[in-house]
This record gives C-alpha cells, structure tokens and sequence, in this order.
C-alpha cells in the first residue's frame, strides 16, 4: 500500500539523531520549557526570519494565544476559511471572538479577498489567512487590504513550513504566524506541538506568559492564561528534524511537479499551481473529481491510500451550523468539500511509486 506518509521509511541518519537528542533530554534531568525550547525557538524564528518564535503544545493554542496576544476576545469577530481544520475555527472560539466564514477561490482552494470583504463588518478585528495544503498567494493584497480595513492579520501556517512569497516565509507578513508540529505535517514532532511567530516583542512576551497559565513571574498570574507549554523531548525532536526540511520540501516538490504534468484525465481537475514554485511545499496535493468517492474507490484497490482534505466543511459542522457566513454563500468552499481528493505525496515516495499513482489515476474512467 502506498501509504499518504510513512514515518518507518525516514532515513536511518535521522532516526539516529532523534534517538540521540531524546537521549539528550533524558539525561538532562529537565524536561519542560528549558534549554532545548529555546534552543528551537531560535532556529524556528531564524529559519522564518523574524525576531521571535515562541513553542507551544499544538497548532490550535498557537492560532488562540496569537489572537488573544494581539487583544483580540469577546465581541470581536474573525474571518476565516470554510476549507480547514476544525481547529482554526475552535481556536478563534476560544480566545473568546466570533468566527465568521468567507469563501473560498475554487482555482486554489485558498481565501477569496472580495468574500472577506463582504464580511467585514464593526467588529471585524483579524482575518486568519489559511495557507492550505502549503501554499501561499498574493499576500500583498492580504497585507493592504488588513491594514486599510485596520484588522490584523493573522497567518495559520500548519500546512505551510517555509512556503515564501518573495523572499518573505510563511507567518512573518501578519502581526503573527501559527505553525502546527503534528507528526503528519513537513515538520513534525512525534506528538503534538507548535509555535506562533512574530516581529513584535509585546505580541511574544505576552505569548509566553499566556502559554504558561498567564504567569508574569513564578506564581503571579497577571492574566487568565493556559497550559500550552513546549515540552523538551519536542522541542529537541523538532530540531533534529529541521536540517532535513529543505531536502523533505525539495522531495515533495518533485512529486507534486510530476503529478501536474503527467496526471491527464478529463474526469479531475488540477488545482492552480502558484508561478513561485517556492510559494508552495505540498504539505497535501489535491484534485477535484466529481466521482470523488469512486476514485477513492479505484485508488485504494490498487493499493493507493488518500484522504479528503475536508469532506465536510466548517459550517456544515454540527457545532457550527450557527455560524455567520459570507451573505452571498460558500458555494466555492461547498463544492470543493464534495470533490476534493489528497493524493500521497510525502517525501519517503519512491519514482517507481509516483508512476503507479499517476498512472492509477490517468486509468480511472467515470460510472
């Protein structure tokens, strides 16, 4: 079975070294926020560009303390993305402010500027950009149109380790980026964790005290925090792991830039690549098929694994049925929840597996 990632087919040069800097940890005797956090907090924030990184226990709590560091909460709205992971809405929720939904262009799946433009309303105090599946667009556009709304932009980042749009990465355009470290994503953990990214120092410092119950100092609690501390076995885990992204990426690039020339088949649909091949680092490459359920179908019984990257969008979500959207509907976000299909492209993929899932695909006839 070609697998979507195959964590046993890492190279043994990096298993060792995270065996090593696990062993590190241990014998170090301390093994929550300590030399190893920010040890990797420096890297992260030199490898993004920007003056501060600051290491967290997931994704979702990087997107929270970013808005909440920022003064965002109750009786503020957020706009975002119907096409996500549940958990950048949840965490909009959580910092206390209101979720609201734009659609998506269905050339790319990304944020449609002139939806979230409909949405903007009084209270619209951040729109959290999504750069899904590892790719990233226009963000001058982004960039002018958050400051001329005067809204912040916030960056999730969970798909999209060091994507860059002319020379700038992923995270450093808005007030701050949120990176998941999920063992699936380009850069994983072997369990949950995270950062957030920032140039503003006030925007970090307040990061750090929220992330550790809100403490100022030891057992002063100045504000109402949470526990999302960086552990030190991530942290280390995270760092043996970073010196291999640039080749992982690379890897990945390969595969994807295979996968649009040599997929030919009337019944998918490619989706727009962006002209900076470094702009995109298919965390995920995804086709539309209007069949999409008997392509799956067809795949697995050649022994090709996928998933659809999301079968059900935010406000079809029971939780969310509530939730305020763009007036003119998601008709963009709907339709690409119906028909999306991620195809395995993690870097472990041999030649000889990319030609069978072209050549799977390309064999695939409509019922």
């Amino acid at each position: 079975m070609i697998l979507m990632n195959d964590f046993k087919a890492e190279p043994d040069q990096l298993r060792h070294a995270m065996l090593d800097a696990a062993k590190r940890v241990l014998e170090s005797g301390w093994y929550v926020l300590g030399r190893e956090v920010e040890n990797f907090e420096r890297l992260w924030a030199g490898c993004c560009g920007v003056a501060q990184a600051v290491g967290v226990a997931n994704g979702m709590d990087a997107i929270e303390i970013s808005l909440r560091s920022l003064g965002i909460g109750p009786g503020d709205e957020v706009i975002t993305s119907p096409m996500t992971a549940y958990a950048t809405v949840l965490a909009i929720i959580r910092a206390g402010a209101t979720p609201v939904l734009a659609d998506i262009d269905p050339e790319t799946a990304l944020l449609d500027i002139d939806s979230v433009e409909r949405c903007v309303g009084t209270r619209t105090k951040a729109v959290v950009l999504v750069h899904l599946y590892g790719q990233l667009r226009a963000m001058d556009r982004w960039i002018d149109f958050c400051n001329s709304q005067r809204i912040a932009l916030v960056e999730d980042c969970a798909q999209a380790h060091l994507a860059s749009w002319r020379g700038m990465v992923a995270g450093s355009f808005g007030r701050a980026g949120a990176y998941s470290f999920y063992p699936t994503k380009n850069l994983g953990a072997v369990g949950d964790a995270g950062a957030l990214i920032t140039n503003d120092i006030a925007v970090a410092e307040c990061a750090r005290r929220l992330r550790n119950y809100g403490q100022s100092a030891r057992y002063y609690h100045p504000e109402v925090g949470l526990n999302s501390r960086l552990d030190e076995i991530q942290a280390a885990m995270l760092a043996a792991r970073i010196g291999w992204l640039s080749e992982f990426t690379g890897r990945r690039r390969q595969i994807a830039s295979r996968y649009s020339e040599e997929i030919d088949n009337p019944a998918v649909q490619l989706l727009q690549q962006p002209e900076e091949p470094a702009a995109h680092v298919h965390h995920l490459y995804v086709l539309r098929c209007d069949d999409r359920d008997a392509l799956q179908v067809h795949l697995h019984e050649r022994n090709i694994q996928t998933l659809a990257h999301y079968p059900v969008p935010i406000h079809h979500q029971k939780a969310m049925l509530h939730i305020r959207c763009d007036p003119e509907g998601l008709l963009a976000g709907e339709k690409h929840a119906q028909t999306c299909l991620s195809l395995p492209c993690h870097p472990q993929l041999s030649d000889t597996d990319v030609e069978h899932v072209v050549f799977a695909v390309n064999s695939f006839q409509r019922g």
